[in-house]
């Protein structure tokens, strides 16, 4: 009997394009997609790989970053890794004289869109060869990275077809170094501990410029992808048991790597190492109609407000840039069914219960907490460090590495539990009021508390 494999795409990181794409250009020009805009004027806010010198100087900036996973290998486990960035290049706006020469203007219009000055994105992707990493004395590489400097000159022609002005687009040389090294990992399981180092090499920067010229020697929005041949990569946010201690020897810096693959498996064989906090296995939303650079809002919410934008205003976004001005043109055309698909999705979590007749007497739905009165959360206990823990329990927040940002604020904060709640899947939560907070008393009053798992709290 011949056993048929299941084949693996082309393209390792296919299942990862849609999600690293919107990590790629996350904020890279928001609405109202316009270079004037206050909210354009800093730009460039997430992956920045600035020159090092720099970076230690002005402090604001990293100069390196560094991806750790754990890989649960085969017999013959080999690892590909994928660099993603951008690159910073300026366009500059010169209008035509009479004389054949051009000169600098602050705007430009032409018909329907209005040519102004802004910094622009060059993609840019690193494939390196495969790593096998058994035995682990090969296990290493080291890629040099070189973005070449160059400048770029195109006409911008007038109704009638004559030169009225042009475009200058500048970018510099860049150079960084990939590194991959390998070891056993922490702990008794025989997993592999894989490390991916990103620098900045760049040595002959001014590390007095200012950010906006120190991003001209920069590389941004910079992510990695793992896949991993003849093995497994395992869940750093929620490890299995087998692979606890070798996870809790992870320590990534400036980026999060997480799961690409099945929603809910533990395990998966490719990676995404993003410099935005996510969760295992992200995805974009299927009613999503194309990137608008803010995955944190509502495309709907933006999509209204770029039918709000005045002719002018959406002659200067179409002169912004050319991925704004695709924004505003497709959602100037959008058909009706789109906006009714943007309106609103439910994804079930398990079957659904039916509503009780309201016109019955005492019927009440089934998340309101008097249709069941074994559950109440302000009498009920969990336990944590062999003690019961319920309302009143004096602890301290330990956020775990699944927590979002907001929560990892807390770390260390003392905190008192007001109540232990079970959700609809029968998890456990355990609601606190901080003990240093002023607003505490008003907070608990309207009910408002912070939750944290059990295993993120200790007792004190």
């Amino acid at each position: 009997m011949t056993m048929m494999l299941p084949t693996r795409p082309a393209d390792r990181f296919s299942t990862a394009r849609a999600i690293a794409d919107a990590v790629l250009y996350e904020g890279y020009v928001l609405y109202p997609y316009r270079a004037s805009s206050r909210k354009n004027q800093i730009r460039w806010t997430f992956g920045v790989l600035a020159p090092r010198r720099w970076a230690e100087a002005d402090g604001s900036e990293r100069w390196a970053n560094r991806t750790e996973v754990i890989v649960d290998p085969g017999a013959a486990p080999a690892l590909r890794v994928r660099i993603r960035c951008l690159q910073v290049q300026e366009r500059r706006i010169e209008g035509a004289s009479g004389d054949g020469t051009f000169e600098p203007v602050d705007a430009l219009t032409v018909g329907s869109v209005t040519h102004v000055d802004f910094a622009e994105a060059i993609e840019h992707e690193l494939d390196l060869p495969a790593v096998t990493l058994l035995p682990l004395a090969g296990a290493r590489a080291v890629v040099g990275v070189h973005l070449d400097a160059g400048v770029d000159v195109d006409p911008i022609e007038g109704s009638d077809g004559h030169v009225v002005g042009r475009v200058v687009r500048q970018r510099w040389d860049v150079t960084a170094q990939v590194r991959v090294t390998a070891r056993w990992a922490d702990g008794p399981s025989a997993l592999l501990h894989v490390t991916v180092d990103v620098e900045n090499t760049v040595a002959d920067d001014d590390p007095a410029a200012g950010r906006d010229q120190a991003l001209h020697r920069s590389l941004t929005a910079v992510h990695t992808l793992l896949a991993i041949d003849d093995g497994v990569f395992v869940s750093l946010l929620e490890p299995p048991p087998f692979a606890e201690a070798a996870t809790s020897g992870c320590h990534s810096e400036a980026t999060f790597p997480v799961l690409v693959g099945t929603e809910g498996s533990p395990t998966a064989d490719v990676v995404l190492s993003s410099p935005i906090i996510l969760y295992d296995h992200p995805a974009v939303a299927p009613e999503s109609e194309g990137d608008l650079f803010d995955a944190t809002e509502i495309d709907e919410i933006l999509a209204l407000r770029i039918l709000t934008l005045t002719d002018e205003e959406k002659a200067e976004a179409r002169g912004t840039d050319q991925r704004a001005a695709a924004i505003v043109d497709r959602w100037d055309d959008m058909p009706p069914e789109i906006w009714e698909r943007l309106h609103g999705a439910i994804r079930s979590i398990g079957p659904s219960t039916p509503e009780p007749d309201p016109s019955q007497p005492g019927a009440a739905p089934w998340w309101d907490p008097g249709v069941d009165g074994s559950v109440d959360p302000f009498a009920d206990t969990v336990v944590i460090g062999g003690r019961l823990v319920g309302r009143g329990t004096q602890v301290v927040l330990r956020p775990s590495r699944r927590a979002d940002a907001h929560d990892l604020f807390l770390a260390g904060q003392n905190a008192t539990v007001a109540g232990v709640f079970r959700d609809v899947d029968g998890g456990d939560h355990v609601a606190v009021t901080l003990d240093d907070d002023p607003a505490t008393e008003l907070l608990a009053a309207q009910g408002r508390y912070y939750y944290f798992a059990p295993d993120e709290v200790e007792l004190r």
